[in-house]
């Protein structure tokens, strides 16, 4: 999005927000609405200045008016779990608002792992899709918009919708794994209000007033809102070449499009799919590769709607059959399922090409992903040989002479999606008078750049959104990044392990409590399938910190240690019913080091409800680590509920 359009947008925003003519109600409170039982509740909206308003529930009549703004509010007293009901306001106009529950209603908020839908994971969760008759669970995803000028007073969109089959496909699926737990345990109505922005980093989601310790990040958020500074920003940034002049793609500028079936390709060579072209001779590639092979089609699949899985590629891809474009994804994370029209698929031969743009790093096709053609009967493999031939390569890209100076800064981007506040005044700061039974958060894979002041933003995150929606103990419940990436079979660094340590520190947060994930990731994809797993244990936070069930929620968390010569003793918090290793190998992925902090692989056994962990290696530890990698190879160390340790580093 162009910086003169922001500009433009937030102007028209602050003219609509200040200009009611009859009421209006924020968006939340709308058809199908959940609202939360057991406290006092806030009803507001907006109609011209000094307008009288009739807001009426259950039989009784409340009034209010206007304020010379066109603010207007009631209070409603604390309603027990029931519904469904209306609510009328009347003033010059008259609105209705039909089948409102009361229950409890959980703010959803985070990157992409808590944006992915249903929908996106529809081949492992087929059947929970199909059978979904839940109609006091519903979902509201809140549009994605930024704001750069500070709070809007509403949102720009969104709906209610409830999880009864296929209308459940939107809902985010950690949320919707969360919500069915609680809700069949107690079934009571659960509302979902998801903000969750996919890429999104954890300063767009904290409110200005967060960053007070933050002199750095306050003269951001200042100049983001002056539209001078944005609109030089914005030219200097045009005047920055992103590469330098690219050549056009021989595929496309050719009398024949190499994806047309009647080209007949010449000195194509062959390659293997999947797997990544870096692996496979094409070295230092960055640019576009085309895949080509010809599939008999059996008769019986000929004019029937079929589906194709093309696994994951990296970056972009455009699919085509005979000649017919059949689906592109723009970028690496989707996975690529394509619907093929009854009309492509024709008896014989079919030609099948694969354009791949890549940008950075491998390009190509993530191994371990599925990659086939099929019908509701019939199954073809798309996995083996192809034939491949470049069609542009990109030159490398080029520093900005004028950022090469010593006397000039760089210049900076503005990345929509991580300017401090520029989430939270869109997506947030619309419903602070909304109330919550609590907050789910799944982020932190964009953070993982600079994982040391990750800690301090989780504190400041809970503190400033408890202060805006008036809840100063509202319990805070996040998941821990799962493993991803190569697996790591010696003691390595890792960012990703230092952000997870981040997280660890931030069980300090009062009433919170983290979900270790380190057992559900998939090193080939930074949006792992097995969404219910984080939902569920999500909802044993839930059970124990907004519902005060007696239970065991975690898996085993560093408490205390003592030394003794080599080895070393640690005592954990949530030991449950007692301590174990997963596979009943010996306890792995723990490694020491001594004051030169070289770590080697350690030994673990487990004594009662400690666990004793030394090396040979290292006579006088002064450092223990647990699970410290990307993708930890085997990190099998448990309680007996199932839960798994947290990975941590401990100084000694």
């Amino acid at each position: 999005m162009k910086f003169n359009t922001i500009i433009l947008l937030g102007a028209l925003f602050l003219l609509t927000t200040l200009s009611y003519g009859q009421i209006k109600l924020p968006r939340l409170i709308s058809d199908g609405a959940i609202l939360q039982r057991d406290t006092d509740l806030k009803i507001w909206g907006w109609a011209s200045p000094k307008e009288k308003i009739t807001f009426t529930f259950k039989g009784k009549n409340y009034k209010t008016k206007a304020d010379k703004k066109g603010y207007w509010g009631f209070n409603l007293p604390p309603q027990k779990a029931s519904g469904p009901f209306k609510m009328t306001f009347k003033g010059k106009n008259k609105i209705s608002v039909n089948d409102i529950l009361f229950g409890d209603v959980w703010l959803c908020s985070g990157q992409s792992n808590m944006v992915h839908q249903l929908d996106i994971h529809d081949v492992i969760y087929a059947d929970e899709i199909k059978t979904a008759n839940y109609s006091e669970i519903r979902h509201f995803k809140i549009p994605n918009t930024t704001n750069v000028y500070g709070p809007q007073e509403q949102l720009e969109g969104g709906i209610w919708q409830k999880a009864i089959g296929e209308e459940v496909r939107p809902f985010s699926a950690v949320a919707y794994f969360f919500a069915k737990k609680i809700y069949e345990k107690y079934h009571v109505p659960i509302g979902l209000v998801n903000a969750s922005v996919g890429g999104s980093r954890i300063e767009a989601w904290i409110p200005e007033e967060g960053f007070k310790a933050y002199p750095n990040v306050q003269k951001i958020i200042e100049e983001n809102r002056d539209p001078d500074f944005l609109k030089t920003l914005d030219e200097l940034n045009k005047k920055q070449p992103a590469s330098t002049s690219q050549p056009s793609d021989n595929g496309l500028i050719g009398e024949k499009k190499w994806y047309d079936p009647t080209f007949v390709p010449k000195n194509w060579r062959r390659i293997n799919i999947p797997g990544y072209w870096e692996d496979q001779g094409i070295r230092d590639l960055n640019g576009i590769v085309w895949y080509r092979r010809e599939f008999t089609i059996p008769d019986a699949m000929v004019g029937k709607e079929a589906k194709v899985y093309l696994g994951r590629i990296v970056d972009a891809d455009e699919f085509y059959i005979n000649g017919e474009k059949v689906g592109n994804k723009t970028y690496q994370y989707p996975q690529r399922r394509y619907k093929v029209s009854a009309n492509i698929l024709k008896k014989g031969k079919n030609v099948f090409v694969v354009r791949v743009t890549n940008y950075g790093g491998k390009g190509g096709f993530v191994p371990d992903k599925p990659y086939y053609l099929f019908t509701e009967k019939d199954t073809i493999d798309l996995k083996g040989y192809w034939s491949y031939k470049v069609g542009q390569v990109f030159n490398p890209k080029k520093r900005n002479s004028i950022s090469e100076k010593e006397d000039q800064p760089r210049i900076r981007r503005m990345n929509y999606r991580g300017e401090p506040s520029i989430l939270y005044n869109a997506m947030v700061a619309p419903f602070t008078n909304y109330s919550f039974k609590g907050v789910l958060w799944y982020q932190g894979e964009s953070n993982t750049g600079n994982p040391k002041e990750y800690a301090g933003y989780m504190h400041t995150l809970a503190d400033s959104w408890r202060t805006v929606f008036k809840s100063p103990n509202i319990p805070f419940i996040y998941a821990q990044l799962t493993n991803f990436m190569d697996v790591s079979y010696l003691p390595t660094e890792s960012n990703w392990a230092e952000l997870r340590d981040a997280q660890l520190k931030s069980l300090s947060i009062a009433n919170s409590a983290m979900v270790v994930n380190i057992d559900l990731g998939e090193w080939n994809d930074i949006h792992p399938d097995d969404k219910k797993s984080v939902g569920e244990r999500m909802a044993l936070a839930g059970l124990k910190l907004a519902y005060n069930e007696d239970l065991v929620y975690s898996g085993p968390i560093y408490k205390s240690h003592k030394v003794e010569g080599n080895k070393i003793t640690i005592s954990f918090n949530h030991i449950g019913s007692g301590l174990m290793s997963k596979d009943g190998e010996s306890i792995s992925e723990f490694a020491i080091a001594g004051d030169d902090k070289e770590f080697v692989w350690a030994q673990a056994k487990i004594e009662g409800d400690k666990l004793i962990v030394w090396s040979d290696e290292v006579l006088n530890p002064k450092y223990i680590r647990y699970a410290w990698a990307n993708n930890p190879y085997n990190p099998n160390f448990y309680n007996k509920e199932g839960l798994p340790a947290s990975p941590f580093e401990i100084k000694l």
